[in-house]
């Protein structure tokens, strides 16, 4: 097995990137979706967001308000250090906790776990290998505001949130630049897969 850490920035195609490395064969781990699964009503993660934040951000349904948590932790840096502070432990033990399971059962293949903040975290040395997908401040700030249909205020808060873009390419073991068309991103990923491919081979032949 395989384990890659895939990461990027806000809008610089990273969820696409993953998608298409699933199509040639990828299993995929999505650290959003685990966020949103530590968050849900009866799941650790739940009760300590509503202690931290109040029972404002609770909907008539009795779970999490994302869009108006969104607002606050964007709006306010403090805010977003704090849940990041809350739930990146659950986050990081529900997915090193499914790579171990697929580990002991010995899965054959490759495994990509999608995760913003790969490098934030410090966790790039818990994976195999590691893929930033780039694309330069400027294109993330449009794509973000033409795809969330937000101000560039708004757009300026969430970039600045995470580490800069540019900053993370020191850290990543293989940078794909999605500056170009959909077509383009699909030739730089399979690039890169046939590299892990090959990679895996020479684990298998060893293990």
């Amino acid at each position: 097995m395989l384990s890659v850490g895939l990461t990027g920035g806000i809008a610089s195609g990273k969820s696409t990137a993953a998608q298409l490395f699933v199509q040639k064969g990828a299993s995929l781990i999505d650290a959003d979706l685990v966020a949103r699964d530590v968050v849900r009503p009866g799941e650790e993660g739940f009760q300590p967001v509503v202690d931290a934040f109040g029972s404002d951000i609770i909907t008539p349904l009795g779970e999490l308000d994302r869009v108006k948590l969104g607002a606050i932790v964007f709006s306010h840096p403090e805010k977003k250090k704090l849940l990041d502070t809350i739930l990146h432990p659950f986050i990081t033990n529900r997915i090193f906790s499914r790579i171990g399971q697929l580990k002991d059962q010995r899965y054959p293949g490759i495994v990509m776990t999608d995760i913003p903040l790969l490098f934030e975290c410090g966790l790039q040395q818990r994976f195999d290998k590691t893929v930033l997908v780039y694309a330069s401040p400027e294109m993330q700030q449009q794509r973000l505001i033409k795809r969330n249909s937000i101000t560039p205020e708004s757009t300026g808060q969430r970039l600045s949130a995470q580490m800069a873009i540019d900053d993370k390419r020191q850290y990543a073991d293989y940078i794909i630049e999605n500056t170009g068309a959909l077509a383009a991103l699909d030739e730089q990923v399979s690039a890169v897969w046939s590299v892990f491919c090959r990679i895996l081979q020479k684990i298998d032949k060893t293990s």
